[in-house]
């Protein structure tokens, strides 16, 4: 079985509803990096000189490369990405190998010889 890493940036107030589009589509599991900071083509804007930002949560989804498209689009939908460009980013990089996924393997089985 292959493996895709889908990696998303988004507001902490929409990471739950994410988290749930992307299992809907087969995600088994996810870690969440609470508290991130970036900026995108314009800089913050500032008050007080300090910087006016909502949280933002690093999701890490590790999927089967066959689920994995379908996934990204249901996390962009959910995001909300294309309303402005503020609303976050998600992409997908190929896994060479991973260890500590057993149970991941045989629960996605079933899944992914539906999907072929």
């Amino acid at each position: 079985m292959h493996f895709k890493l889908i990696i998303a940036f988004v507001d902490s107030n929409k990471t739950d509803l994410i988290l749930e589009a992307a299992r809907e589509k087969g995600a088994t599991g996810s870690t969440i990096i609470s508290q991130a900071r970036g900026e995108g083509l314009k800089h913050n804007k500032t008050f007080l000189g300090l910087n006016i930002e909502t949280p933002r949560d690093v999701l890490l989804l590790l999927v089967e490369q066959h689920l994995s498209r379908s996934i990204l689009e249901s996390i962009a939908i959910a995001g909300e990405f294309d309303r402005d460009d503020q609303e976050g980013i998600a992409f997908q990089i190929d896994v060479e190998d991973a260890v500590g996924v057993i149970h991941q393997i045989q629960a996605l089985e079933t899944t992914v010889e539906e999907k072929l």
